[in-house]
C-alpha cells in the first residue's frame, strides 16, 4: 500500500457553493440512521489459491496422458501397426493442442466457467473415446478416421486448460496481493502523480515475477501429472479394469476434479445462472459416465458377436492380449489373439504340416519352437518317435493355459501339453535366445518359429537379421530353421524381406508355400472387405527352409514322416516353384534398427 503523502493541488479541491446574500443558511436537517454499509469480503490469498490448482492441474495432466495412451493402445490393438498409430495420435493431439490454446484466448473474460466447461467436455470425450472407437470397428467398419476425430478434440481441448488456469491463478495472485489503487480510498486525500508513477514503475516487476513463478508451478504439476498418468494405464488401470472402464472412471476423476475446483475455489467468479449451469452439466456428465460403467460389459458382448460372430466360446484377456474361441460345440474352433485370426480350425493343419514336417527331413531329436502357444506345432512334431525333447518358448502364459483346459483347443493340439517331452518357457523369444545360447550344453537339431504375421508390428524384431543370428548359434551344425513369413501371393514385398534377412544371418533358404486361409489378419471389419462382400485374408502361407551356409536346403519328408492330409513331395515341388515366381528384385535386410516390414 502506498501511503497518500502528496496532498492535491487546491485548484483541485472543491470549494462549497456560494451562497446569497440576505437569506440565512437553511438549518440543517437531522440525519437519519442508516445501515452501515456491509465490509467488502476479504480478498483470497494467493497461496490459498494456487495449491488446489496446482493440484488439479496434476490430476488433469494424467488423465489427458491416459486418454492419450488409450488411443494408442486401442487403435493398434483394432488397426495394427503401432508405430503408425502412435505417430498419428501424438502428432493430431499435439497439434490440436496448439490450436486450443489459441481458441482459449475467446474464454480468458469467463476463465472459470470456461475452464469448468472444457474440463467436464474432456471428460466426457476422453472417457467414452474408447466406447466410441470399439463400437465403429465392430458396427461400422472404420476406426481410422474416429481415432484422428477424438485426437483433434482431446487435443483442442487439453490444450485450452493451461491458459484458462493461467488467468484464473493470475488473476487470484493479483487480488490477494495487497496492491492497492492509487487513490486513497477512507482518507479523502488523493495520491500525487509523482508517487501513482512510482508505483506503475514499481508493479510490473513484481507481476512479471509472479508470472514466471506461476508457469514453473503449472508446467511442473503438469509434467509429473503426465509421469502418473503414464505409469498408471501399463500397470494399474489396463490390468485391474481393462480399456473401456478404464477410459470411463480416468472421465469421471477428471470432471470430479475440474468441476470441484471451480465451483469451490472460483466460485465468487460464477454468476448463479453460471452456477447452475456447471453444476448440471457436470452432474450429467458424471451420470452418462456412470451408466456406460454399468452397461459396458453388455456392450462389450455385443461389440464381440459384431467382430467375431455370435458363437463365441470363450473370451479373455490375459496380460498382454485378447485371447478368444470361437465354433460350435461339434465343430472345430477358431483362435483369435487381439482380434486377429490366428489358428482356423477348418484348415490348420495346411499351415502346421507345410511349417512343421519340410523342417524335420534329418536329424530331430531336440526340437526348440519358437511362439506356438495353442500347441498345434508341437502337435505335429510329437509324431515323430524319435523326437526326444520340444522347448516352447510362449511370451503370453494366458494362451498356453488356454489350450491346455479348453476341451476344444486340446482334443484340436492331441493334448500336446501334457506329453512329458513338452517344457514350456513363458519369456520374450528374443531376450531368452540372447541367454539361452552362452547357456545351452547342447543344441537344436529344429528351430520353428510359429510366429505371427511379420508385418505386425510386436513381432518385427522376431524376423530381425538380428534373431535370426541368435537363432544360428543354438542350431547344429545340420540344424534347419523353419520360418513363417506372411502370403507369398499378396505380401511378396514382406515375405522376400524375410528371405534377405535370413541369408544376411548367415542361412542359405528354400522358399515355399501352401494354400490355405492366412493366420494372422483380423476377423473384424478393419481387415475385412464388406463392401465387396468378401470376408477373405491373403489366400496361402509362405514359410522359408533355412541352413546355415550357403547350400539351399532340399525341400522334402523325413523317412519317418507320418501321414500327412495336405502335404507330399510332389506338392512340396509345386509350393516352391509357385513361391518362387513371385522373387522380384533384391531386397535390404530387416535388422532393430531399421525394421523394414509393413509393405
Amino acid at each position: 500500500m502506498i501511503e497518500p503523502t502528496v496532498t492535491m493541488p487546491p485548484s483541485r479541491v472543491r470549494q462549497p457553493p456560494l451562497r446569497r446574500r440576505g437569506r440565512p443558511p437553511r438549518p440543517s436537517r437531522p440525519t437519519r440512521s442508516r445501515r452501515s454499509p456491509r465490509p467488502p469480503r476479504p480478498p483470497r490469498s494467493a497461496e490459498a489459491v494456487r495449491f488446489p490448482v496446482l493440484a488439479v492441474v496434476f490430476v488433469c495432466a494424467a488423465c489427458g496422458l491416459v486418454y492419450e495412451l488409450e488411443l494408442v493402445a486401442l487403435a493398434s490393438y483394432l488397426i495394427g501397426d503401432s508405430v503408425t498409430q502412435a505417430s498419428v495420435v501424438l502428432s493430431v493431439m499435439v497439434f490440436a493442442m496448439g490450436v486450443g490454446s489459441l481458441l482459449a484466448k475467446r474464454l480468458r473474460c469467463r476463465a472459470a466457467v470456461g475452464f469448468g466447461m472444457v474440463e467436464a467436455g474432456l471428460a466426457l470425450v476422453g472417457g467414452c473415446s474408447a466406447l466410441a472407437l470399439y463400437a465403429a470397428f465392430a458396427w461400422l467398419g472404420e476406426s481410422r478416421y474416429v481415432v484422428v476425430a477424438f485426437s483433434l478434440a482431446i487435443g483442442v481441448l487439453i490444450g485450452a486448460e493451461i491458459p484458462l488456469l493461467m488467468s484464473l491463478i493470475q488473476r487470484a495472485s493479483g487480488a490477494g496481493s495487497g496492491s492497492a489503487p492509487p487513490s486513497g480510498a477512507g482518507s479523502g486525500v488523493g495520491v500525487g502523480p509523482g508517487a501513482a508513477k512510482r508505483a506503475r514503475r514499481q508493479a510490473p516487476a513484481a507481476e512479471q515475477d509472479d508470472a514466471a513463478g506461476t508457469v514453473a508451478d503449472l508446467f511442473a504439476a503438469d509434467y509429473v501429472g503426465a509421469l502418473v498418468g503414464g505409469l498408471a494405464f501399463p500397470f494399474l488401470l489396463l490390468p485391474w479394469l481393462g480399456q473401456l472402464t478404464g477410459a470411463l472412471v480416468t472421465g469421471a476423476v477428471n470432471v470430479i476434479a475440474g468441476g470441484g475446483l471451480v465451483l469451490w475455489v472460483f466460485r465468487r467468479d460464477l454468476t448463479s445462472r453460471s452456477r447452475a449451469l456447471l453444476i448440471a452439466v457436470n452432474v450429467s456428465v458424471l451420470a452418462v459416465l456412470a451408466t456406460a460403467t454399468v452397461l459396458v460389459g453388455d456392450f462389450e458382448e455385443a461389440a464381440r458377436r459384431a467382430v467375431y460372430g455370435e458363437q463365441v466360446r470363450v473370451a479373455v484377456h490375459t496380460d498382454l492380449q485378447e485371447v478368444v474361441v470361437t465354433g460350435g460345440r461339434e465343430g472345430p474352433p477358431d483362435l483369435f489373439l487381439d482380434g486377429r485370426l490366428r489358428v482356423s480350425g477348418q484348415d490348420e493343419h495346411r499351415y502346421h504340416e507345410a511349417l512343421v514336417h519340410p523342417a524335420m527331413n534329418g536329424p530331430h531329436e531336440r526340437v526348440l519352437i519358437v511362439g506356438g502357444g495353442d500347441g498345434l506345432a508341437a502337435r505335429e512334431v510329437l509324431r515323430y518317435p524319435g523326437v526326444s525333447s520340444v522347448t516352447v518358448v510362449e511370451l503370453d502364459p494366458g494362451v498356453v493355459r488356454l489350450a491346455r483346459t479348453d476341451p476344444a483347443l486340446a482334443t484340436l493340439n492331441a493334448q500336446a501339453f501334457r506329453d512329458p517331452r513338452v517344457r514350456v518357457v513363458y519369456a520374450d523369444a528374443f531376450n531368452w535366445l540372447r541367454g539361452a545360447a552362452d547357456r545351452l550344453q547342447e543344441r537344436y537339431d529344429v528351430v520353428i518359429s510359429d510366429l505371427p504375421d511379420p508385418g505386425i508390428t510386436p513381432s518385427t524384431k522376431l524376423y530381425s537379421e538380428e534373431f535370426h543370428g541368435l537363432v544360428a548359434r543354438v542350431l547344429t551344425r545340420s540344424g534347419r530353421f523353419a520360418v513363417h513369413a506372411g502370403s507369398v501371393t499378396d505380401r511378396p514385398h514382406t515375405y522376400w524381406t524375410v528371405d534377405a534377412t535370413l541369408r544376411a544371418a548367415g542361412f542359405a533358404t528354400r522358399p515355399y508355400s501352401a494354400s490355405g486361409r492366412t493366420p494372422g489378419f483380423a476377423a473384424g471389419p478393419d481387415r475385412a472387405d464388406r463392401t465387396s462382400g468378401t470376408e477373405r485374408g491373403p489366400g496361402d502361407w509362405g514359410f522359408l527352409l533355412a541352413v546355415p551356409g550357403g547350400r539351399p536346403p532340399a525341400l522334402g519328408l523325413a523317412p519317418d514322416a507320418p501321414r500327412l492330409r495336405s502335404l507330399g513331395v510332389g506338392t512340396l515341388e509345386a509350393a516352391a516353384r509357385r513361391a518362387e515366381r513371385t522373387r522380384g528384385a533384391e531386397l535390404p535386410p530387416s535388422t532393430l534398427v531399421h525394421p523394414r516390414y509393413g509393405g
